[in-house]
């Protein structure tokens, strides 16, 4: 794998929050990438071969992605140490939210400019940093959000009568959820690898070519179907929602609706044809990187 810059800033409650970079030299923007509710920074974003961040550096602009708690390399609440049954389900976007913004600080110590982009889960926790935490950024990306999902999604997101503290996640179960939403189901070894590796020898990984991931997600996407848990009226900076034409977590009357709840007089709404909820590792990843950096280089 290629090597990421990496470093280490704290929680406001004195956790450990890991974060990977690529920082070019003459950069003077960066963009602070949050991950979703399964998968870390660098195996959302980073994965050699299929990184973000290094299409981002390439453009001339910073590229930071953290862990929040519980994944990648950052600390782990004492919960996933234990049995998951021993607990409720731990790491709520509340929470994430003020992980990520420690790491946007540090972005903000180094660069005049800061774009932020939230990934499916990490959009939840965007809007929660913009509306809670009222972090100062340039922009905002929403990509493959989930933001009030339609009722039907209830069942799929289940975590039964006693939710436990996190799931284990095996490749299996990864390749599948992929697969689901791929044409003829053709995922892409090469990115499914690469994307696997990142993640497999990261802290997440538990043994047995499994990973761990906390359930406190799993509890805000079934909140969020009742009610959004942010206000996407009291954005203010331009936005873009963007998602992938055949993504099944991120539905299109879902991306709509947080799209017709901004009022922001800058926002914009793009869907990439053939795409799925792993659109950025996809043959057509360059699209969904272009629109991001048109967005960002228009400002």
């Amino acid at each position: 794998m290629s090597d990421l810059e990496t470093a280490v800033s704290s929680a406001p409650d004195g956790t450990k929050i890991n974060y990977w970079m690529r920082t070019p030299a003459d950069a003077t923007e960066a963009v602070v990438f949050v991950h979703g509710a399964t998968y870390g920074g660098r195996s959302a974003f980073g994965p050699d071969g299929f990184s973000w961040l290094d299409a981002v550096a390439s453009t001339g602009r910073a590229g930071y992605a953290p862990d929040v708690r519980g994944y990648g390399n950052s600390e782990c609440p004492p919960e996933l140490d234990v049995p998951a049954e021993a607990n409720p389900p731990v790491v709520r976007a509340s929470t994430a939210a003020r992980d990520a913004a420690a790491v946007l600080t540090d972005a903000a110590a180094a660069y005049e400019t800061i774009h932020l982009v939230g990934y499916s889960w990490g959009t939840i926790i965007a809007g929660v940093m913009l509306t809670e935490l009222e972090v100062d950024v340039e922009s905002l990306v929403q990509y493959a959000p989930v933001y009030n999902p339609p009722a039907e999604s209830r069942d799929h997101f289940s975590l039964g009568d006693s939710p436990a503290a996190y799931r284990v996640v095996s490749k299996a179960d990864t390749r599948a959820r992929w697969a689901e939403q791929r044409p003829e189901n053709d995922v892409p070894d090469a990115a499914f690898e690469a994307f696997w590796e990142t993640l497999i020898t990261s802290d997440q990984g538990v043994g047995d070519g499994e990973i761990r991931a906390p359930n406190g997600t799993i509890v805000d996407l079934i909140a969020a179907i009742d009610s959004p848990l942010y206000d996407a009226a009291a954005i203010d900076v331009p936005t873009l929602v963007v998602r992938g034409s055949l993504d099944t977590s991120s539905v299109r009357p879902d991306a709509l609706g947080l799209y017709d709840d901004l009022e922001t007089a800058d926002r914009a709404y793009t869907e990439i044809a053939g795409g799925t909820h792993f659109l950025a590792f996809e043959p057509n990843r360059a699209t969904l990187y272009e629109t991001v950096r048109s967005f960002h280089d228009r400002l």
